[in-house]
């Protein structure tokens, strides 16, 4: 019986680890479809040039060395000032729309765009952008390759955001076992898969291929950040951020979305006591009364996911 029993859940497994994704025949394809306009949005990415003062690129808040975060509770931008919110990573992010932690934009176009605007982040308007880049021969001819009317912020939000689709992590420790390779996890993070998808609840939120359910949720964290509710502002959203999936979540500490969590322990001890503050509190939130080695195996699940992309920065025009 507990052999049919894992055979079932084994079976099960693949289509939770790709539903979303696409399979990697198709991921390869794509890649290899638009290598040009990802090369492109790579170079980009790691532009300064697409801030105000040429100091700050995307790749300077979204570093590939910390998981494509910064390692900082909340960085900083052109204008020296502390940013609102943690730098998410940005590991398959296709099918996670909408995007931001209060889920403010639709698309990775639109993400894309957001904080080079942003006056205190990249602080470049969008035809300040156009300009600047078009100056550029090495653009200039790529865009013009690209697309019938050459460079616009458009277009190089479709590239950026053609960049980013590209990051997929795809061959954790996780997905291996997910595809049947029974040695893939230890019995500890075997364990704390179970404790993922039983006691600890987290599946309730954390759920599919990227772990997340793509919706808004006040945890309890302390604070004043209205979160969701600029967006959709009804009593529900006041305190909700985006369920951040957690691919790869071991390289981007620290965690949440204003960075008070330094490490996984904490964030696990944080869930642990159902949350900090109770106001608004999602229901779903509550105690979960886990042993030591219970929290520990729970953590040992959560570094399964872990498959890094590395990257080596382009070199720019």
């Amino acid at each position: 019986m507990k052999t049919k029993i894992l055979v079932l859940f084994l079976l099960v497994l693949p289509s939770l680890a790709w539903a979303g994704l696409g399979r990697p025949a198709s991921i390869d394809q794509w890649v290899k479809e638009n290598s040009e306009l990802i090369s492109l949005g790579k170079t980009l990415f790691f532009d300064p040039r697409l801030s105000k003062n040429n100091q700050i690129s995307c790749a300077t808040c979204h570093n590939p060395n910390l998981g494509f975060s910064d390692g900082l509770p909340k960085g900083k931008g052109v204008s020296g000032k502390l940013l609102e919110r943690n730098a998410p990573h940005l590991f398959n992010l296709k099918p996670m729309a909408p995007m931001f932690w209060d889920g403010r934009a639709q698309g990775l176009a639109e993400q894309a765009l957001g904080p080079i605007q942003n006056p205190d982040e990249m602080g470049l308007s969008l035809v300040e952008l156009e300009q600047k880049i078009a100056k550029v021969p090495v653009y200039q001819k790529a865009f013009a390759k690209l697309f019938k009317n050459g460079v616009t912020a458009q277009n190089l939000a479709q590239a950026i955001a053609a960049f980013e689709q590209s990051l997929v992590s795809r061959n954790s420790a996780y997905d291996r076992y997910a595809e049947g390779d029974l040695r893939a996890l230890s019995e500890s993070q075997i364990r704390g898969l179970k404790l993922f998808e039983g006691k600890g609840r987290c599946s309730i939120c954390h759920d599919g291929p990227n772990f997340t359910d793509n919706g808004f949720h006040n945890i309890g964290i302390v604070g004043d950040d209205p979160g969701r509710f600029k967006v959709n502002p009804i009593k529900i959203s006041m305190g909700a951020f985006k369920t951040p999936g957690l691919r790869n979540i071991a390289l981007s500490a620290p965690y949440m979305h204003d960075g008070s969590l330094a490490t996984l322990e904490a964030v696990i001890e944080f869930y642990d006591h159902g949350g900090e503050s109770k106001k608004n509190l999602d229901p779903e939130m509550s105690s979960l009364s886990l042993s030591r080695q219970e929290q520990q195996d729970l953590l040992a699940f959560l570094n399964a996911l872990t498959d890094p992309i590395h990257l080596n920065p382009p070199s720019l025009p």
